[in-house]
C-alpha cells in the first residue's frame, strides 16, 4: 500500500501499485507561491499518462492551503497523482544562508538527492512551469541516457553572444551558454554514488560533499544561485550532463528577441517556462494566457471549448509583441496533446460501455 505519510486526495481504498509505473515530480514553493505550484501540478496531471507522485517542498505556513487546494480536485483525479508536503530543510551548511540564495529557497533543489533516498529518478521544477504535453514524454529521456550522464538540462540560451553567462559569468559554466535549471530531470541513484570532480581538492567529492565547499568558493561570484553552482558542478563533469532541446524548457528569453528556439519552431513548445513573472504582469501576454487558461480550467470541461479556444482568443491580444507573433510555435504542441487526451477518452469510454 502507500506509505502512510502521503496525503491521498480521496479517501477511496486503491490497489497497491509497483513504484515503476509511478513518475515523480519535485517542486519548491516559498513565499506567494501555491496558486503558481497548484497550475503547474494541474497541467501535468491533465495530460499525463502515467501516475505522478509529487513532492511538494513547502513553508510550513503554505501546507494546509496546499492540501485544501489539492483536496477539491474531482476524486476521480485520485488515481493519477498523489502528493507529499515536505518541510525546506538543508542538511550541510548554513540553512538560512541556502534559503535566501537567489530566490526564497530554491537552493532546496540542490538537496533533493539526499533527502529523496527511496526514489530512483525525479523531475524537478519551477513553480512558474506549464505542461503542454505529457509529462511521460520528457520522462522517457530518462532512458536516453548514456552509462555517465545522471541528469538532463536544456540550455540557458541558444545564441551565445546574447546568452547571460556566455558575457558575464564570473565562473565556470557548462558548454557554450550555459544550462539552466528550472526544468532538470535527475536520476537520482546515479548522483549519490557519483564522485565528482572538481577544483577544490585532486580526489572526486559526492554530492552532499561537494556542496557547501563549492558555495563557500564561489558565493561571491554566483548571481542565479543555485542554478550557477550546478553550472560550476556540470562544467567540471560535462560527461554526467543531458541536454535536451530548448522547447522543453521554454523561456521569454527565446522569444521576446527574436525567435531562436528551433525546436520549439519545428514541435511547438512541450514545456512552457514562464520566468521574469511574466504571468503576473503584461509584458509577455502569450506567457500569462496559458497560465490564467489552464489555472481557470474547469476540470469538467471541454478541453478544446475551456482551453484551446480561449488560448487562441487571448493570443490576439498578444499580436503585438514578438513571442505573441509566433503562435503555431505556441498552439502546436497543446492541440496535439489535447487531441491525444480525447481520443484516449473515448478509447476508454467506448471499452466501458463494451464491458458493460
Amino acid at each position: 500500500m502507500f506509505p502512510p505519510s502521503f496525503h491521498r486526495v480521496t479517501e477511496q481504498k486503491q490497489k497497491a501499485v509497483a513504484p515503476a509505473e509511478w513518475m515523480h515530480l519535485a517542486v519548491v514553493a516559498c513565499g506567494e507561491r501555491v496558486e503558481e505550484t497548484v497550475t503547474m501540478v494541474k497541467s501535468a496531471v491533465l495530460f499525463s499518462v502515467k501516475k505522478i507522485r509529487f513532492h511538494i517542498f513547502a513553508e510550513d505556513a503554505l501546507k494546509p492551503e496546499f492540501d485544501r487546494k489539492l483536496q477539491e480536485w474531482p476524486r476521480q483525479l485520485s488515481r493519477k497523482f498523489d502528493y507529499k508536503i515536505y518541510p525546506i530543510t538543508f542538511s550541510v551548511g548554513n540553512a538560512q544562508e541556502w534559503k535566501k540564495l537567489f530566490k526564497p529557497c530554491a537552493a532546496q533543489r540542490l538537496f533533493l538527492p539526499m533527502i529523496l533516498q527511496d526514489v530512483d529518478a525525479l523531475l524537478y521544477v519551477d513553480t512558474d512551469v506549464l505542461f503542454l504535453r505529457p509529462l511521460d514524454d520528457i520522462w522517457a529521456f530518462l532512458k536516453q541516457f548514456n552509462g555517465t550522464q545522471l541528469a538532463a538540462m536544456a540550455p540557458e540560451h541558444e545564441v551565445p553572444k546574447i546568452g547571460w553567462y556566455s558575457r558575464f559569468a564570473r565562473h565556470p559554466f557548462y558548454g557554450t551558454t550555459g544550462v539552466n535549471s528550472g526544468v532538470m530531470l535527475m536520476n537520482l541513484t546515479r548522483i549519490r554514488k557519483q564522485q565528482f570532480k572538481n577544483n577544490m581538492i585532486p580526489a572526486g567529492l559526492t554530492w552532499e560533499e561537494m556542496l557547501h565547499p563549492l558555495y563557500q568558493k564561489y558565493k561571491n561570484y554566483i548571481t542565479w544561485g543555485d542554478q550557477d553552482l550546478l553550472n560550476i558542478i556540470f562544467s567540471f563533469n560535462p560527461e554526467n550532463l543531458f541536454v535536451f532541446p530548448c522547447q522543453w524548457n521554454y523561456r521569454p528569453d527565446h522569444c521576446m528577441y527574436g525567435s531562436n528556439c528551433k525546436s520549439a519552431e519545428e514541435d511547438g513548445v512541450s514545456i512552457l517556462h514562464g520566468n521574469r513573472g511574466v504571468y503576473h504582469d503584461d509584458k509577455q501576454p502569450a506567457f500569462k494566457a496559458f497560465y490564467e487558461v489552464i489555472r481557470d480550467y474547469p476540470f469538467d470541461g471541454n478541453l478544446f471549448q475551456s482551453m484551446y479556444y480561449p488560448l487562441q482568443t487571448k493570443f490576439l491580444e498578444s499580436v503585438h509583441t514578438l513571442c505573441g507573433r509566433i503562435p503555431q510555435v505556441f498552439l502546436k504542441q497543446i492541440e496535439n496533446t489535447m487531441k491525444k487526451v480525447y481520443e484516449r477518452r473515448v478509447i476508454f469510454y467506448a471499452g466501458s460501455r463494451v464491458r458493460s
